[in-house]
C-alpha cells in the first residue's frame, strides 16, 4: 500500500471519528423541561371548558415517554451500533426518566384510576403499564421502544376515555390517599439515588436496617458497619441517572399541582409542593464541566454526586414533610 493511500485512510478515519463525537455531543443533549399546565391546555384546545382532572396528569406521562424515543438521536439505551453504542450518559438517564415513568404508570393504574380496592382497573391502563416494564436494553424483536410506543398507545386512549363525556368508566380520582401511596414509592427512588451519589467518595455507615422494631428479623446476618462507595467507573451514570428521574419527576408533579390543587389547597400543601418543584429544578442546571468530577467532600476539585445528592436529599425530605400533611385532616 502506498504511502498517500495510508495518508487518505487515516484522513478518512479521522473524519469518521470527528463525527461520530459530534453526533454523539448532539445525541447527548437534555431535552428541556416543559410546563404540563400548557402542555394540557394546547391539547385540549377547541373545548370550551378547562381539562378534566386528570387530563393533565396522563399529558405528563405521555410527553415524558413520547420524549424518550422522539428526543434527538431516538431512544439510545439499545442502540447497538456506533456512536450510541458507545455513550452511557444518555442511556442512564434514559433510565432515571424511564423508572419514574414506570412508577406513575403504575399508580395510574392502581390507585388514581380506581374508587377503591375492590374496584375494577381500567382496561387502558392495565394494558399500558405492563409495557413500560419491558426490558430497555432489548434490540431485538419486539424492541423497546416497539413496547414503550403501544404504552403510550394505551395511555392515549384513557386520556380520551377521560375527556369523553359519555365514556364513565375511564376516570382519575384526586385523592390525598391516592397520591400519598404514589409519593411514599418517589421517597425510595429519591432515597435510592441520594444514597448511591453520596457513597461517591465512600462512606460508613451503621447499620440501621432492623432500626425501630425489637422483633424484626433480616434473612443472613449483616455487618453492624458498612461501607459503600459507588464504583469510579459508574459515578457518571449515577449522576445522569438521577438527572433524568429528576426531569420526569419535574413534570409529573408539576401536573400533580394541576390535578390536585383542590386536594392541595384543602390540606395547605400547595406550598410544600411548590418547593419540592424548586428543589428539583435546580437538578436541572447546566453542568459546565466536560466530565462529572468526584473529589473529595471539602476538596479542591469540586464533587458533583455531592451536589446532586444535595438536592435530591432536600426534595426528597420535603415530600416525606408532604406525605404527613397529606395524612392530616
Amino acid at each position: 500500500m502506498s504511502r498517500l493511500s495510508t495518508r487518505w485512510i487515516l484522513i478518512g478515519t479521522g473524519v469518521v471519528f470527528l463525527l461520530f463525537y459530534l453526533l454523539a455531543v448532539y445525541w447527548s443533549s437534555e431535552p428541556d423541561v416543559v410546563e404540563p399546565r400548557q402542555l394540557a391546555a394546547q391539547q385540549w384546545a377547541g373545548l370550551e371548558s378547562k381539562p378534566v382532572v386528570g387530563f393533565t396528569t396522563t399529558t405528563a406521562l405521555i410527553h415524558v415517554s413520547e420524549t424518550l424515543l422522539d428526543k434527538p438521536g431516538g431512544y439510545l439505551s439499545n442502540d447497538i451500533l456506533p456512536p450510541s453504542v458507545l455513550m452511557d450518559n444518555m442511556p442512564a438517564w434514559e433510565f432515571g426518566a424511564l423508572e419514574m415513568v414506570r412508577d406513575l404508570s403504575l399508580a395510574m393504574r392502581k390507585d388514581f384510576s380506581r374508587s377503591q380496592s375492590q374496584s375494577v382497573e381500567n382496561p387502558d391502563l392495565t394494558k399500558a403499564q405492563p409495557k413500560f416494564n419491558n426490558d430497555h436494553n432489548k434490540w431485538l424483536l419486539p424492541s423497546s421502544e416497539s413496547m414503550y410506543r403501544e404504552g403510550i398507545e394505551a395511555l392515549y386512549a384513557y386520556r380520551n376515555s377521560l375527556a369523553s363525556r359519555d365514556v364513565s368508566s375511564a376516570q382519575f380520582y384526586t385523592r390525598a390517599d391516592n397520591l400519598r401511596d404514589w409519593l411514599k414509592q418517589v421517597e425510595k427512588r429519591l432515597g435510592s439515588l441520594s444514597q448511591r451519589l453520596s457513597a461517591s467518595v465512600g462512606q460508613e455507615r451503621l447499620n440501621t436496617d432492623l432500626a425501630g422494631d425489637a422483633s424484626a428479623q433480616q434473612s443472613t446476618p449483616a455487618q453492624a458497619q458498612l461501607y459503600t462507595k459507588t464504583s469510579w467507573w459508574e459515578l457518571d451514570d449515577v449522576f445522569y441517572e438521577s438527572r433524568g428521574a429528576c426531569w420526569a419527576l419535574l413534570h409529573f408533579l408539576k401536573a400533580v399541582e394541576v390535578d390536585f390543587a383542590d386536594t392541595l389547597e384543602k390540606k395547605n400543601a400547595t406550598v410544600s409542593l411548590r418547593q419540592i418543584i424548586r428543589e428539583l429544578e435546580a437538578t436541572q442546571d447546566t453542568v459546565w464541566s466536560p466530565v462529572i468530577l468526584n473529589g473529595n467532600g471539602f476538596g479542591v476539585v469540586a464533587n458533583h454526586s455531592l451536589v446532586m445528592a444535595n438536592y435530591i436529599s432536600r426534595a426528597n425530605a420535603a415530600i416525606i414533610d408532604l406525605t404527613e400533611l397529606l395524612v392530616q385532616g
